[in-house]
């Protein structure tokens, strides 16, 4: 396995190095001072894993985020001295798939990483579920394919796993911590603004296919379920 290390600190880049060459070190360690390198040695190297700092010397790694996003489902984990629970929900919104502040420990890396790794696989193809149909709205469980109105929804892998509960209890409400447990893991079930931001992404990427539709229903103070009278009264 491979993983971009993404920080103008070397002391935090050795940090790195030291975590993975003690406990794993099968891992092909590639290094990045700054945005701009970082976005050329994702090209040249196409890491599984890459770790990113916010306050890179040239590009933020907020914007760093985003664009490596516009080519690649790859695991981003912000490794990062902001704390604040904003900073959080921006390095998420971006696409960042996990958020660790400095300090941080080995082990806690280690787990972050493995965690990450679990959660944005979905899986084989070829399962033999039958597609979960209802009006405009198609959930193809063999290809992994979610469409709407034809057009199909541009997941990532933990948007899709977080669609694919919903869509397996439909049209019960799933709670929160159910959720998080299922799609990030128990160590998660209290990170409820992970849950909060992906939610708001699948809405956007639905909403930019057709305006106003949101597949997500916000049960207050309980938890989440599948939305889906407007895809079924498009089709009558």
């Amino acid at each position: 396995m491979k993983v971009l290390a993404v920080d103008d600190d070397p002391d935090i880049i050795e940090a790195v190095g030291i975590c993975f060459a003690l406990r794993w070190p099968e891992v092909d360690l590639v290094q990045a001072p700054d945005g701009a390198s970082a976005l050329e040695q994702f090209e040249i190297e196409q890491p599984d894993v890459v770790i990113l700092d916010i306050g890179l010397p040239d590009i933020s790694g907020l914007e760093v985020c985003s664009r490596l996003r516009e080519v690649t489902d790859a695991p981003i984990i912000m490794l990062t001295a902001r704390d604040s629970e904003l900073d959080m929900v921006r390095g998420l919104e971006t696409g960042a798939d996990d958020y660790i502040t400095k300090p941080f420990s080995h082990l806690e890396l280690l787990a972050r990483i493995k965690a990450v790794l679990r959660r944005t696989s979905i899986g084989p193809l070829g399962t033999s579920e039958e597609p979960f149909v209802e009006g405009s709205f198609h959930f193809n469980f063999s290809d992994h394919n979610i469409s709407l109105d034809g057009t199909k929804v541009p997941l990532t892998p933990t948007e899709y796993n977080l669609l694919y509960h919903l869509t397996k209890n439909h049209p019960n409400v799933v709670q929160r911590r159910t959720l998080l447990a299922k799609v990030w893991g128990r160590e998660y079930i209290d990170e409820t603004e992970y849950l909060k931001v992906h939610v708001q992404r699948i809405r956007a990427k639905f909403d930019a296919i057709s305006p106003g539709f949101d597949p997500i229903e916000n049960e207050r103070g309980v938890g989440y379920r599948l939305n889906l009278r407007q895809a079924a009264e498009a089709e009558v």
